[in-house]
This record gives C-alpha cells, sequence and structure tokens, in this order.
C-alpha cells in the first residue's frame, strides 16, 4: 500500500515537472520567438498612436535614458520636427549613477550609442533585446570594458536597462522599423539625470562630475533645438556639434 502511495505520488511530480516544463517552452515559442505575430500586433498600435504627431512607424527617432527617474524617453521625427513620443518607465537597472567602467561591475552605462539591425535580437532570453554598443569609441578610449550591454524585457537587469515586456515590444518594434526604413543606426543617449543646472549642481560633490560635464553638451544642444546633435569622439572626448 504505501508502495503504491510513493509511486502514485512520484507519477504527480514527474506529470507536474513536464507539464511546467511544456508551458515553459510554448511560452518561449509564443513569446521571443515570433517576432512577426508581435509585429503584427504592436504596429497597427503604434501607428495610430504616432498619427497626431504627423509621424509613422519607421520615421526617424532619438531614445533618451535618464537613470535617476528611471525614464526612456522616444522621440519620433515629425511634420513639425522631433517630439516627444513617449516615456517609458524603466524597470530595472543595476548599479548607481555613474558610468560602467569594466566587465562585471554591475554598472548600466551612460554616455552615446547607436542601435542598428545588428544589434536587435529577437530571439533574446530576456523576451526582446537591442544591444547598445558598449564599449563606444569614447569607452575604449578610456579603458572601459564590457559587453552585452542591453535594452531588454523580463524586468531583471545586471548591467542593462530593463523594460517590461509589453514596454520592450513597443520601443523593439519601433527601433526596427525606423532602422529598416532610413537604412540607419538609431541614437540613443544615456545619462545619470536631466543634466539642468539645478542637477549639475545638487551632484556637483559627485566623483563623476567631470564625466557628466562631457554629457551636458549633447543634452543642451537637443534641450535647445530638438535635433538630435552629431556626436564624435576626438583626443578621448566627446564633441558635439549641431
Amino acid at each position: 500500500m504505501r508502495r503504491r502511495a510513493i509511486l502514485a505520488t512520484i507519477g504527480v511530480v514527474a506529470a507536474t515537472g513536464v507539464a511546467v516544463g511544456y508551458w515553459l517552452m510554448s511560452r518561449n515559442a509564443a513569446g521571443p520567438r515570433d517576432i512577426a505575430v508581435i509585429r503584427a500586433k504592436v504596429q497597427p498600435r503604434l501607428a495610430h498612436a504616432l498619427s497626431p504627431h504627423g509621424a509613422s512607424v519607421g520615421d526617424p527617432m532619438l531614445i533618451r535614458i535618464f537613470k535617476e527617474t528611471k525614464e526612456l524617453e522616444v522621440w519620433v521625427r515629425g511634420d513639425r520636427g522631433y517630439r516627444l513620443f513617449r516615456t517609458y518607465p524603466i524597470c530595472a537597472y543595476s548599479g548607481t549613477l555613474g558610468p560602467k567602467l569594466k566587465e562585471g561591475d554591475g554598472q548600466a552605462p551612460e554616455g552615446f550609442y547607436r542601435v542598428g539591425l545588428s544589434a536587435l535580437n529577437p530571439q533574446s532570453s530576456y523576451h526582446l533585446s537591442f544591444n547598445l554598443g558598449f564599449p563606444n569609441a569614447f569607452d575604449r578610449a578610456h579603458g572601459r570594458s564590457g559587453s552585452f550591454l542591453m535594452v531588454h524585457g523580463r524586468c531583471v537587469s545586471i548591467g542593462c536597462y530593463a523594460m517590461t515586456d509589453p514596454v520592450i515590444e513597443e520601443i523593439y518594434v519601433m527601433v526596427e522599423a525606423t532602422a529598416r526604413a532610413t537604412r540607419s543606426e538609431v541614437p540613443v543617449h544615456i545619462f545619470p539625470f536631466r543634466m539642468t543646472t539645478e542637477n549639475m549642481t545638487r551632484h556637483a560633490g559627485s566623483p563623476w562630475i567631470g564625466f557628466w560635464q562631457t554629457l551636458k553638451p549633447a543634452y543642451d544642444a537637443f534641450e535647445a533645438s530638438r535635433q538630435p546633435p552629431r556626436i564624435t569622439v576626438s583626443a578621448g572626448q566627446y564633441v558635439t556639434t549641431r
């Protein structure tokens, strides 16, 4: 009798394990691995939301990230220049204010990056993701190291900017459409905070204030013109031109 009870329990556990495994595989297959389904679901919603801005899915865009307030802005160029489309909450990022310095430090990067089609990963373990391209030329000039720094879903982060799955679907589909339509990369500007005079003064005692001052010209240029500035690296420093 006892043997039959033990065997029955083992059977239930085994069946449960199979069911859980099947659910996980099904969730994977129906989620990140079918980007066509995600596009078909998200694009009409985005098109409707972009219309009042005089913009369409695939128009030029700019992403700005602000660590302190955990915000990701999407700006889109419509019939009256660049306009703020949406501000999405960042679900999670790791580390503190300040740049990423080396592999394994858990820091999310700050600086200026560009995302093209090759950076997109619809097969990501984190639902959907795109690689920011860290280290860039500035990072390399300063000996900074790291890899696979992403914006992705699943709301978990080790050095990345993590969004909820519905949010990353919208951002991913827009980045993909813009990269295809414009045949260029989408700029991503990552700041520790909104670089107002008040905020710079508030953080004046930080050891990173010197680095942040190199980011401020690009922030100011966009705030003044609502046009993404041209950002290059010369002699190991960011150079911003309008």
